[in-house]
């Protein structure tokens, strides 16, 4: 079997130009050319071997397409589209070069829905296999979304479901669990841990609510509605929080709200469920903060998965609370989730 350090750097990156617009490669850097009035946007996120991916849970292609999606997800939790990728890998001298080839087979499928190119990178030897990934993309300056945006009595909304792809992590891992589960659904969830869709198709839905003014409730076209948020790649739980410490407000999450897969009950307790939806990471979901009436208006367009988890306030504390009153309050805590150190 061919191996990288068989062909060298040079060698292998000529093999990788087949992935890359031949007019852009080939300098020290890349120029890209950006609309008028468009701010630009630019995201960096590293994978490493035996922390985000191993050789029992994920293939080459679906390492690259995780990759790309984990910084696709980024632009998109800042309302940006985006123009194109750079990539930086570690390697050892061991990997085989079919490895590389296949990982950029990957990113290549997750980046031509989106018309978006690679434009250029790095290779250098790593005694563990590493992949970095930075994301350039465009948006309108009135159209961004940030952390900090957010304002007290906000609804949040949660694009999709959360809880699948710590749960189809799992099924990888343990193969013998799972066994009520049909073969579709067991599909679904292994298929949401290693191709994530970062979710564009929600900006388009979001901008078309925000310009609708003829219902009730809505302000004056104007004054742009400020919309805070980010996505829910490290959990649920750390996009609200994360949210909520940038803009210093607080919230309300309603436990019973929060979208979970139907048929991830059928394997796990409710609780465990509501954990892995909470802390389980790698969604790429949208957490989004806007008025009420464009809140509701956003969960009817987007349709099955969508929902309005819960409600900013003036405070500082952020509560799971549960309207039924059979749990107690829950402060939320970064704590439960994924940390690196």
């Amino acid at each position: 079997m061919l191996k990288v350090k068989d062909i060298s750097e040079q060698g292998l990156l000529k093999r990788l130009h087949r992935f890359c617009p031949g007019d852009i490669i080939g300098d020290d850097a890349a120029i890209l050319l950006t609309q008028p009035n468009k701010s630009l946007v630019v995201t960096t996120d590293t994978l490493v071997d035996g922390i985000h991916f191993s050789d029992r849970t994920t293939s080459p292609e679906d390492v690259g397409w995780r990759s790309a999606a984990a910084n696709l997800s980024d632009l998109a939790a800042m309302g940006a589209f985006p123009i194109g990728i750079t990539i930086a890998l570690g390697l050892t001298g061991d990997t085989p070069v079919t490895w590389v080839e296949q990982l950029y087979k990957g990113i290549s499928e997750c980046l031509q829905p989106y018309n978006t190119p690679i434009v250029g990178g790095d290779i250098v030897r790593s005694p563990v296999l590493t992949i970095s990934i930075t994301a350039f993309g465009q948006v309108d300056p009135s159209y961004t979304i940030l952390r900090s945006n957010c304002q007290p009595q906000n609804v949040i909304v949660a694009t999709g479901v959360h809880g699948a792809s710590r749960a189809g992590l799992e099924l990888l891992l343990h193969p013998e669990l799972g066994q009520s589960l049909t073969e579709a659904e067991r599909s679904a969830l292994i298929l949401a841990h290693q191709r994530p869709k970062p979710r564009f198709d929600i900006l388009t839905i979001l901008w078309e609510c925000l310009s609708l003014n003829s219902f009730s409730g809505a302000e004056d076209s104007k004054n742009p509605i400020l919309v805070g948020g980010m996505d829910s790649s490290d959990g649920l739980a750390d996009a609200i929080i994360q949210i909520c410490q940038a803009s210093q407000v607080g919230a309300r999450i309603e436990r019973n709200q929060i979208p979970i897969p139907p048929y991830l009950t059928k394997f796990v307790s409710s609780e465990k469920a509501l954990n892995w939806a909470l802390y389980g990471g790698e969604d790429f979901e949208l957490v989004l903060c806007l008025p009420s009436v464009y809140g509701q208006k956003l969960v009817e367009k987007i349709g099955v998965g969508a929902a309005i988890v819960g409600t900013t306030t003036d405070e500082t504390d952020i509560l799971l609370i549960d309207s039924q009153e059979i749990y107690p309050n829950e402060e939320l805590a970064l704590s439960q989730a994924f940390q690196h150190f």
